[in-house]
C-alpha cells in the first residue's frame, strides 16, 4: 500500500510539472497562486475539521470528559505542527525546541524524558557542542519520514554518551554528515529530516540536563525570506501531521482494547518503525476501571539501565506529570523486601507508595518499558477491589 501511496504521488507530481510547464509556470507559480487566492488556507482548514473524525474512530469513549480531551489533543498537535513546519522549519538554522513536553504529547511520551528536536536536512553538515552535565541518559539520532507523511520514523542514525568522547569538563562536539567525520558522529542520509535528542531523568529533582546547541556547517549567512511555498507546504505538513499522528495512535488504542489490564509485548518492529528504540522493550496496553477497583502489577525487575511505568489517557498522552505521580520509574518505586515491585492504578489512594493517580479517568492507555534489561520479563496483572486493601 505505501509503496502503491509513493507511486502516485510521484506520478501526480510528474504529471503536475508537465501541466505547469505547458502553462509556462513553476512550481513556485503553483505555489503563489494557492496563497493568493485563499486555496491553500481553505485546505488547510479543511484537514483541521476532517482530522476530528479521528474522535469518533471505533473504540474511542464518547463522555464528555474524554472527547473533551480529544479535542484538546487535537489542538495540541497542531501547535506543535505549526511550530515544526513553519517557524522553525528552515533546516539551514536549526533550533533545538521541545516539540514534546509538558503541554504537547503523542505517542505515550515517556515522562522521565526531556525530548528536544530540530529540522535537518541531509544535504547539509551540523555541529553539536554542549556539556555532558549529570542527566541519568542522554542520545542522539537523526531520523526520515514523519507522521504528517503517513509513516513512521525511521532511524538514520544513533549515538549514546555512552559511545561519545567527552573532554574533562563533560564537554563535546558531535558532527552529524553524511560522510563520517570527527571522533563522535553522527550518520546522516539524504532524506533525513529531524534530528531528536533524548536525555532521562532518573531523579528530575536532582539532576541537571545538558547543555546543548546545534549549528549548521557552510549553509548560508542569513535565513530566506518567507516564501508563497515554504508557506503552503508548511500548512499542508501542519494539518497533516494533525491528522496523521492522532488517527495512527487511535488505531494503537483500539487495537490494545484487545488486551484491556494486560501488558504483553508491544511489537519491536512496530515501535521502531514509529520512533522508538530498539534498546526499550516496550509494553503497550489499555486499561479500564470501576470506581471501586485497583489495577495490581507484580514484577521481579531485571539488572537494567532503566525502567518506567506510565499511565495515559485513551489518546495516548501521559497524564499530567507535573503535580502527580501518574508514573513510577527505577529510581522513585518502592520496593518489596523481596526486591519485587507492586504498582497500584486506583481513583483513590490504597495505601501504598507505587500508587499510579487515574486523575478523573476511568480508561486509558498504558506503558511499561525496559531499557537494555539483561532479561525483559512481562508484568502480571490483576484487577482487585479497593475494598480488599
Amino acid at each position: 500500500m505505501k509503496n502503491l501511496l509513493v507511486f502516485l504521488l510521484t506520478f501526480y507530481r510528474r504529471f503536475r510539472t508537465w501541466q505547469l510547464s505547458l502553462r509556462g509556470q513553476t512550481w513556485d507559480d503553483h505555489h503563489a497562486d494557492r496563497i493568493v487566492n485563499g486555496k491553500s488556507w481553505d485546505e488547510f482548514c479543511d484537514a483541521l475539521k476532517a482530522a476530528g473524525a479521528t474522535l469518533k474512530y471505533a473504540g474511542t469513549p464518547q463522555d464528555p470528559f474524554n472527547q473533551a480531551e480529544g479535542y484538546r489533543y487535537l489542538t495540541r498537535l497542531l501547535r506543535a505542527g505549526l511550530e515544526n513546519f513553519i517557524e522553525y522549519a528552515d533546516p539551514a538554522f536549526p533550533v533545538l525546541r521541545r516539540m514534546v513536553h509538558e503541554t504537547v504529547k503523542m505517542g505515550a511520551d515517556n515522562p522521565d524524558n526531556y525530548y528536544q528536536n530540530a529540522r535537518i536536512s541531509g544535504q547539509y553538515e551540523y555541529r553539536i557542542t554542549g556539556t555532558r552535565n549529570t542527566i541519568h541518559y542522554l542520545a542522539f539520532a537523526a531520523q526520515k519520514g514523519g507522521y504528517e507523511l503517513g509513516k513512521g520514523l525511521e532511524t538514520t542514525g544513533f549515538l549514546e554518551a555512552r559511545d561519545m568522547h567527552f573532554g574533562p569538563d563533560g564537554s563535546f562536539e558531535l558532527i552529524l554528515s553524511i560522510a563520517q567525520k570527527g571522533k563522535n558522529w553522527l550518520r546522516l542520509e539524504s532524506e533525513s529530516s529531524l534530528f531528536i535528542v533524548r536525555q532521562t531523568f532518573l531523579d528530575r529533582s536532582s539532576e541537571q540536563l545538558a547543555d546543548l546547541h546545534i549549528e549548521c556547517i557552510g549553509g548560508p549567512k542569513s535565513p530566506a525570506i518567507l516564501t508563497s511555498k515554504a508557506l503552503d507546504e508548511g500548512l499542508t505538513s501542519a494539518s497533516a501531521l494533525v491528522a496523521g499522528a492522532s488517527l495512527m495512535f487511535a488505531r494503537w488504542a483500539r487495537g490494545f482494547q484487545a488486551h484491556t489490564n494486560q501488558l504483553p509485548r508491544f511489537d519491536p518492529a512496530v515501535s521502531n518503525a514509529a520512533g522508538g528504540l530498539k534498546e526499550i522493550a516496550y509494553y503497550h496496553s489499555y486499561w479500564q476501571l470501576g470506581p471501586e477497583e485497583a489495577l495490581l502489577i507484580e514484577v521481579m525487575p531485571p539488572v537494567c539501565d532503566h525502567w518506567n511505568f506510565q499511565l495515559n489517557n485513551h489518546w495516548m498522552e501521559s497524564l499530567d506529570y507535573r503535580y502527580h505521580q501518574v508514573h513510577l520509574n527505577k529510581h522513585t518505586a518502592h520496593y518489596e523486601p523481596d526486591g519485587s515491585l507492586r504498582i497500584f492504578v486506583a481513583h483513590r489512594d490504597p495505601g501504598h507508595p507505587n500508587w499510579i493517580r487515574t486523575l478523573g479517568h476511568d480508561r486509558g492507555t498504558m506503558c511499561f518499558r525496559w531499557v537494555r534489561g539483561e532479561e525483559e520479563p512481562e508484568p502480571k496483572t490483576r484487577v482487585i477491589p479497593l475494598s480488599t486493601l
